[in-house]
């Protein structure tokens, strides 16, 4: 049922009618961040359909089972209200991130508004006004939605968003007057009837500021620290580094058809890793041996892989025969201790060095991971007799090994190695 929101302005006289007011300050009697994307959904079809199917849609503990283990793990069920981190006794940071809207409220069961459980939905993103950066003035980090002023008026990107003077011009019409556009805008102010629905007001800022630059990214993919202050996800300053002019928009939100991308592509997202690196392989034979090199170059400006600390890339490399079969590998399984050059994994290690989980870690491990535009040669001496092909295979996993192996709960899909890219060289 779409529920009718009546917004109030700060200064001015309430409309008896579709509560309509005079002043830019509203605040709403419900709170925006109960607005579920369901009422997005009928104006913005094509929207809302690849939001649904993007990991900001599914990104709390009853959608996403990665992260549902360790929220589980670390605080316990997400249909709890009032539950808090086991360890520090406190509101569970994760939610900033994964769940802002019932961030915003302080509450923590996520399946009692429709709006808590759909992730980081469009009000989420939308009521962002002002990225303030991850440093509190307390020297803390401040996370997710703690990183920005919020607004309860939506922020649009500029373009459909400028409508001041299509209102002056308008006399009142709700379907803009002088404005181009031919049904209801419940962004001008006034609730509207659209398909049968009705649909409650909901007032937009223009705000490309915040919208059409990485400032819209930054609160939750920039940094996060575990309680040791060892920093987990790191994107941000990865990007940093790389000092790229171009915006995290530009590649996970990128228009085509007048619209962007809410797929918001990543990790999960097979197209999006496989344009991610340039991989060859190429091989030259010095007496009984092939020399073969193996090009890594990393498209992006950030490390790859990036995001969690347990995603990782390992590469295979293969000599067959005439007949197909395997005649040398450069690893037996997995290559993170017999080959840990073809292993891209961001470490985390305890006081001694051993590795560690991340809520434990104590300091960092070997960072093997391609650097933003990195470019890397990996050389083998490949026995030359019988070869008569070299393949090389390369593969991202979200969880590192260990973890597969200990989270058998998990479904397939997550836990089987990606083949991202693939390259041959015949003999």
């Amino acid at each position: 049922m779409v529920k009718k929101f009546r917004w109030i302005f700060g200064i001015g006289v309430v409309a008896a009618a579709g509560w309509f007011g005079v002043t830019g300050a509203l605040f709403a009697a419900e709170p925006i961040n109960h607005l579920s994307s369901e009422i997005c959904k009928t104006c913005h079809t094509e929207i809302f359909k690849q939001w649904k199917g993007s990991m900001h849609a599914n990104s709390t503990a009853f959608n996403d089972p990665i992260h549902a283990t360790f929220y589980r793990s670390e605080v316990g069920d997400p249909g709890q209200e009032g539950a808090v981190h086991k360890k520090s006794n406190s509101y569970p940071v994760c939610l900033g991130c994964h769940a802002p809207n019932a961030a915003r409220d302080k509450k923590t069961k996520l399946d009692a508004v429709a709006a808590y459980n759909e992730g980081v939905n469009c009000i989420a993103c939308h009521t962002l006004k002002k990225y303030k950066g991850i440093q509190a003035p307390n020297g803390k980090l401040q996370l997710g939605i703690s990183s920005y002023e919020l607004s309860d008026a939506v922020q649009g990107p500029g373009r459909y968003s400028n409508r001041k003077l299509a209102s002056l011009t308008a006399s009142g019409d709700i379907f803009g007057g002088g404005d181009s556009e031919a049904k209801p805008n419940p962004h001008l102010g006034e609730p509207v009837t659209m398909d049968g629905k009705e649909i409650p007001a909901i007032p937009m800022e223009s705000n490309p500021t915040q919208l059409k630059t990485s400032d819209a990214c930054m609160g939750c993919h920039d940094q996060r620290n575990n309680p040791h202050g060892v920093p987990l996800c790191q994107t941000g300053n990865e990007y940093s580094m790389s000092h790229s002019q171009v915006n995290c928009l530009a590649c996970h939100m990128p228009v085509s058809g007048g619209i962007a991308d809410h797929s918001m592509g990543g990790g999960h997202d097979l197209a999006m890793l496989q344009r991610s690196v340039v991989f060859d392989v190429s091989s030259e034979k010095k007496g009984e041996v092939l020399v073969t090199s193996v090009l890594l170059k990393n498209q992006q400006p950030h490390s790859l892989p990036t995001g969690a600390p347990f995603r990782n890339i390992h590469m295979v490399l293969t000599a067959y025969d005439s007949a197909g079969n395997v005649v040398w590998r450069n690893a037996e399984g997995h290559p993170a201790e017999s080959d840990p050059q073809a292993y891209l994994v961001y470490s985390l290690a305890d006081d001694e060095g051993k590795p560690a989980g991340p809520p434990v870690a104590t300091r960092l491990g070997k960072d093997a991971r391609l650097k933003p535009h990195e470019e890397r040669t990996l050389v083998y001496e490949v026995p030359a007799k019988g070869v008569v092909l070299v393949r090389g295979e390369l593969y991202y996993s979200l969880l590192w090994p260990q973890l597969v192996n200990k989270f058998s709960h998990l479904p397939e899909d997550l836990t089987a190695a990606k083949l991202i890219a693939t390259a041959e060289v015949s003999l």
